[in-house]
């Protein structure tokens, strides 16, 4: 097993309707949910369209073993966009933790769709695997070792 996907944090979700989605599952038992933190947090980025990726909206929901994320991208192009008009709402990530985010990038032996860093280095790579897996595999980090 490649150690880079061992560790699975959470499924995410893109939808037309974050807000119908979120009280959806909510009317089922499945909450709280609570908004992501600023997309604006992330430094460095290698995605698409910045103003698409920046203008996505993301709600979590923490279970006791795993992450929900619900993801609304908006008009603006973005990989996020396109699954949902090529596919309709549906899973659009598997994200792994992983302790570096850059080591872990360097040592998947996957090419690289898009990335994002904040200052200390945490953040997130998705790899270019929806063709062959049927998902995107994502790795991220959410705390720097030694921080």
């Amino acid at each position: 097993m490649n150690p880079v996907f061992s560790k699975l944090h959470h499924i995410c979700i893109v939808v037309h309707d974050i807000d119908a989605t979120q009280r959806y599952y909510e009317s089922i038992g499945i909450g709280p949910w609570v908004a992501y933190p600023p997309l604006t947090e992330y430094e460095e980025l290698q995605v698409p369209s910045t103003e698409g990726f920046m203008s996505m909206q993301y709600r979590i929901c923490n279970l006791p073993d795993i992450q929900l994320q619900l993801c609304q991208p908006d008009h603006n192009p973005s990989p996020q966009r396109l699954h949902l008009d090529a596919k309709g709402e549906g899973v659009f990530h598997l994200g792994f933790e992983v302790p570096d985010a850059d080591a872990a990038e360097a040592s998947a032996g996957i090419p690289v769709k898009m990335k994002g860093r904040r200052a200390n280095r945490t953040g997130f790579t998705y790899y270019d695997t929806a063709e062959e897996a049927g998902v995107t595999l994502l790795t991220r980090a959410t705390f720097r070792p030694g921080t």
